[in-house]
């Protein structure tokens, strides 16, 4: 399993590869599948999984086909992103705001670009940079690959974007294949606090397997690799019921297992590959494979790189599952499982699943993203990224938006769209950036009146020139404690210039030529 690394802070990612196959399904999972560049539905052959084409999600981009027949549907077309001047390129999904969702992003090169090599670029969730997408070493082994994170819903959509980097190379693109938005269960996870943390998943194993696990056997759409090593494989002879466990692993997965024998230590090198030194949610889920028997026990102590996970655990045949909320790991990872002198039965593992715990408390306020919102809304032509978080990050902010973050929270300082042929209108709402300090809008095709500015009490420089704004200068403009510098010429604005704004000490006011203002 190949890792990549993001630039800092530094975070693990879940690269894991897709062969071109399927698994045969009987219905939908709950959620949104999305096949990035098509423009019809597509269906997964012998499943009745279908994705639905991305022009509702995303405004900005460009379709392609693959030219290869031995494709999945969902991997033949993909939608890139040449347009250099925007920051980032959003998705917007609706949601439950409150929810718990796992997104999964797919991608697929197939030289879409004439070249030999994906290319190298960074995708950003809500506001924060999830992971560097590099695709390189599975593309080269005739292989698609995936991404994914579980996160809390913190409003009413949930933006997914991909954005160029300081990797990404000058002729090329970012590009994406597929997008799944899943809706998992409140009780799944819960030990998270998910409104300031998410977790990117960096491996989810059914041990024993030879098989992959996925839906329908797994409702909820989540991927479990098969895992054998040196170790026996054993079968199990009893069900379990998924509903027994608050993360709902498919029963499917406790139906082999790893095991030792009797008096015998367990040791597996897992999750493969070198971790990060950071914190960690990992869950291990154990079934007893035997037939119920009153008088046998199967009792083992867990540990992970020789540090106690779980003492004396006893594992019954309706299955049990151990968990840490936050685990420290880093590099190489050994779990053993130590059977209890007493134990009738050797130690056995059925699944596994790690997380990379990854801090996700910063976001913009939410009434500044409102406010933007309805100002995208109301332009004709908005700048391409204008969509998803205005702040966030702040590498990736909205063209011509400026912020500021004290503790958690972003605030807009600055907006500058001059000369950006925009038109449209500004929005009775923009008196609520109440941070704003400057408001550059000149050399545009703006319409309608200037609003009211009453809350904008740290604007300095308000520059409106060379528009077509009509209507009155606004009177609370003489009342704003930190003006300095207020252009509005050549629009088409009447009546006269506020007493309190003409008077106001120390502040440069041009408003001629190119007005009809009374003296």
């Amino acid at each position: 399993m190949p890792f990549t690394n993001m630039s800092l802070p530094i975070f693990l990612l879940w690269l894991v590869s897709i062969p071109f196959l399927a698994h045969s399904a009987p219905s939908q999972p709950r959620g949104t599948l999305v096949s990035c560049g098509s423009s019809t539905k597509q269906s997964i052959p012998d499943t009745s999984l279908s994705y639905i084409p991305d022009d509702g999600f995303i405004n900005v981009g460009n379709k392609t086909t693959l030219e290869s027949n031995d494709l999945l549907p969902i991997l033949s077309t993909l939608r890139y992103f040449p347009q250099k001047s925007a920051r980032k390129y959003c998705y917007t999904f609706q949601v439950i705001r409150g929810g718990k969702y796992l997104v999964r992003t797919i991608y697929f090169y197939g030289g879409f670009d004439g070249g030999k090599q994906p290319p190298v670029f960074d995708q950003i969730i809500g506001g924060t940079k999830w992971s560097v997408v590099n695709t390189t070493e599975d593309y080269a082994n005739g292989m698609s690959s995936y991404y994914e994170i579980i996160i809390g819903a913190h409003a009413k959509t949930l933006s997914v974007c991909v954005a160029r980097s300081n990797q990404t190379a000058a002729n090329s693109s970012p590009f994406i294949s597929a997008i799944e938005v899943l809706s998992l269960e409140d009780s799944m996870y819960n030990s998270t606090d998910f409104r300031t943390e998410a977790l990117v998943a960096v491996a989810r194993s059914a041990f024993g397997n030879e098989d992959s696990i996925s839906f329908p056997d797994d409702p909820y759409y989540r991927l479990w690799q098969p895992f054998t090593d040196k170790n026996e494989v054993v079968s199990t002879q009893t069900s379990v019921s998924s509903s027994d466990f608050w993360n709902k692993p498919p029963e499917k997965a406790f139906s082999k297992a790893i095991a030792a024998g009797v008096g015998k230590k367990l040791e597996i090198q897992w999750p493969s590959g070198s971790l990060q030194s950071t914190r960690y949610y990992v869950s291990l889920y154990f079934q007893d494979n035997r037939a119920a028997s009153a008088n046998s026990w199967r009792v083992f102590s867990v540990a992970v790189n020789g540090k106690t996970f779980y003492n004396n655990l006893n594992v019954s045949t309706g299955g049990v599952t151990i968990y840490s909320a936050e685990w420290p790991l880093a590099g190489p990872t050994k779990i053993t499982l130590t059977p209890d002198s007493k134990s009738s039965a050797g130690p056995l593992i059925n699944a596994g699943e790690v997380y990379q715990i990854l801090p996700f408390g910063t976001r913009t306020l939410a009434k500044d993203v409102a406010v933007m919102e309805e100002l995208a809304r109301n332009l004709d032509n908005p700048p391409l990224d204008w969509v998803g978080d205005p702040c966030l990050p702040q590498e990736n902010s909205w063209t011509g938006v400026s912020c500021s973050i004290k503790d958690t929270v972003a605030r807009i300082i600055s907006l500058d769209l001059t000369n950006a042929g925009i038109s449209g209108t500004l929005p009775l709402t923009i008196d609520n950036l109440s941070t704003l300090h400057h408001l550059w809008l000149g050399g545009n095709k703006f319409s309608g009146s200037i609003p009211e500015m009453n809350s904008l009490l740290k604007l300095e420089t308000l520059h409106l020139e060379n528009n077509n704004f009509t209507g009155e200068i606004p009177q609370s403009l003489g009342k704003l404690p930190s003006l300095r510098e207020v252009l509005l010429q050549n629009n088409n604005l009447d009546g006269s210039v506020p007493d309190q704004l003409a008077a106001k000490q120390g502040l440069k006011l041009q408003v001629s030529p190119g007005n009809h203002l009374s003296k």
